[in-house]
C-alpha cells in the first residue's frame, strides 16, 4: 500500500476485546489511502510509539499527508510526513482532517468479528483481518470478478482431462499441483 507522496493516508488504532475472553485485548492499526480507497489493517503487539510509527513508515511514502487521532504514539510523525490529527474529545471533523473512512471499515470489521465469526481465536485474527480488508478493498467488484482474481492468484492452475467410468462423456477439471 505504499503510495505516492501526494496521497493522503489516515491512520488509527483501536483495541478489540474478545467476546469469549475479556482478558485478551488486541491492538489493531488501520491505514486508509484516501486516493485509492484501499485499507490496510494489522494486528500489533502494543500501542507504543516505535511500533505504530514503524508500521506507518512501512506503508506510507515520506512526505505524504497523514491524518490520525490524538494518540500520543503518533507524535513525531510530522518529521517525515504532513501530520494532522483530530482530538475526538473536542471534534470529529475539522475540514478534511478526520478519520471517518476508517470508522466505516472498523464498523464493518466489528460486525464481521462479533456477528459472523463469533468464536475468533486470537492466533487466527490476522486471517480474519486480511479477509475483511480484501472485501473492503474489492467492494466495488462483483463476486465473479473477485473469484476470477482468486483463481488468477493460484500459482499453477492447469486443466487436466478426466473421464467418468460410467459414461462416455468427457469433462475438464482443474488440478492444482
Amino acid at each position: 500500500m505504499r503510495s505516492s507522496s501526494s496521497a493522503e493516508q489516515v491512520a488509527e488504532t483501536t483495541n478489540v476485546t474478545w467476546p469469549s475472553s475479556s482478558s485478551y485485548l488486541a491492538v489493531l492499526i488501520f491505514l486508509l489511502d484516501r486516493e485509492t480507497g484501499k485499507v490496510h489493517v494489522r494486528h500489533l503487539n502494543d500501542r507504543k510509539r516505535n511500533t505504530l510509527q514503524a508500521e506507518v513508515k512501512a506503508h506510507v511514502a515520506k512526505g505524504a499527508e497523514v491524518t490520525t487521532d490524538e494518540l500520543a504514539s503518533y507524535t513525531g510523525l510530522d518529521k517525515e510526513y504532513v501530520h494532522q490529527f483530530v482530538n475526538h474529545a473536542e471534534e470529529y471533523v475539522r475540514g478534511n482532517v478526520h478519520t471517518n473512512g476508517l470508522e466505516n471499515f472498523w464498523s464493518l470489521l466489528k460486525r464481521g468479528l462479533k456477528g459472523t465469526y463469533v468464536a475468533v481465536q486470537p492466533f487466527h485474527l490476522f486471517r480474519y483481518l486480511d479477509e475483511q480488508a480484501y472485501r473492503y478493498n474489492t467492494r466495488k467488484q462483483s463476486d465473479a470478478d473477485r473469484f476470477g482474481d482468486m483463481l488468477e492468484s493460484v500459482p499453477s492452475f492447469e486443466p487436466i482431462e478426466r473421464y467418468r467410468s460410467y459414461s462416455n462423456s468427457t469433462f475438464t477439471a482443474f488440478d492444482c499441483p
